[in-house]
């Protein structure tokens, strides 16, 4: 029998509630994916405020984090068609059916991406294959390529697509994160197949599987259900692009001096919030995801000396779509942050000479 703790409690808690109110609201009632809604929004808003962070599990080997992971992205492969046959029905009011839209986007973009994320960095095709299954039902399969060989290994750098430039709104870095992304990955899984370290580029499989999960969705629910899946897709991809967007404002290599130095814990901002880290998957510990990224979520440390956001990472998604706003609150702290490495930097030069 797997050992679950306190800290596995919670995170089956905070992500099993809105995944069983979401498959009630597409089946039975339509109030349930009003109950989603708040749990995602008003409970996670609250609850952070009341909630202890996770501090990282350095126990012996458990295995609910990875079983967590799975029945979370199975409940996800489930919930989708169902949403999709609900939205596109007549037995839902209107206001019912946006509930039901909304919560599900939420749900895509604060717990589906979050597990789908950890499942591809996990050893082991099945796990791999199912979050890669997970991205590829929200229209977003490069990602797995784009975040694994683009991302992590050229975060805080210009040739990094997912990184926002200096000063850069969110709304201009998005068209610019999604295209260069998707080149990035593809021309990396080309890379790998030209040396001979896969047999086929897996963007036939991300382009393919998204059109089948489109034709799928045109099959169970007609027009109406392949409509709101694009309208899903569009929804999850913003939401998967905020993140890295949150994330990684301003912290970008080269410092102002024109020197580099390896990534560190102050290349990625950290939002340790209680309910929303285990709603989340431990995301907002998101330095020391980048110093270890095959460590799984329930062993991830809130990294004292990274930037820390002043809010949780949903708050501080929605300032990012005011870019005035978010400017005003974060171009002093991120400049306050890279002045410091380089500081850092110049006093080393200093005791090395």
């Amino acid at each position: 029998m797997p050992v679950i703790d306190r800290y596995g409690a919670r995170y089956g808690i905070a992500t099993l509630v809105p995944l069983t109110l979401l498959m009630l609201g597409a089946t039975l009632w339509g109030g349930y994916a009003v109950m989603a809604l708040v749990w995602l929004t008003l409970v996670a808003g609250l609850m952070d405020q009341l909630l202890v962070q996770p501090t990282g599990s350095t126990g012996a080997q458990i295995r609910w984090p990875d079983r967590l992971s799975v029945l979370l992205a199975l409940g996800h492969l489930a919930v989708v068609p169902l949403v999709l046959v609900a939205l596109s029905g007549t037995g839902m009011g209107l206001g019912h059916k946006i509930a039901l839209f909304a919560a599900t986007a939420s749900f895509i973009g604060q717990v589906s991406h979050p597990n789908a994320h950890e499942l591809i960095h996990r050893k082991g095709r099945l796990r791999a294959g199912l979050g890669a299954l997970v991205y590829v039902t929200m229209g977003f399969g490069h990602h797995v390529s784009a975040h694994r060989l683009v991302h992590h290994r050229h975060v805080a750098t210009p040739d990094d697509p997912n990184t926002p430039r200096g000063g850069e709104s969110f709304w201009r870095y998005l068209p610019r994160a999604w295209a260069g992304s998707f080149r990035a990955g593809l021309a990396a899984e080309a890379a790998r197949v030209k040396r001979g370290a896969a047999r086929l580029n897996p963007y036939w499989v991300w382009t393919g599987g998204a059109a089948i999960t489109a034709l799928l969705a045109t099959a169970l629910a007609g027009p109406a259900g392949l409509a709101c899946l694009l309208g899903l897709w569009v929804l999850a991809g913003m939401q998967i692009l905020l993140s890295d967007y949150i994330q990684h404002y301003g912290l970008r290599l080269p410092l102002p001096s024109g020197r580099r130095e390896p990534v560190g814990p102050h290349h990625s901002w950290n939002a340790p919030r209680g309910f929303s880290s285990y709603l989340m998957m431990n995301a907002p510990s998101h330095s020391e995801h980048h110093l270890h990224p095959d460590r799984s979520y329930e062993q991830l440390a809130v990294d004292t000396d990274a930037p820390t956001l002043p809010w949780s990472l949903p708050v501080m998604a929605m300032l990012a779509t005011i870019p005035p706003v978010w400017r005003r609150v974060m171009d002093r702290r991120a400049a306050r942050v890279m002045a410091a490495a380089e500081a850092r930097i110049a006093a080393a030069d200093r005791a090395a000479a």
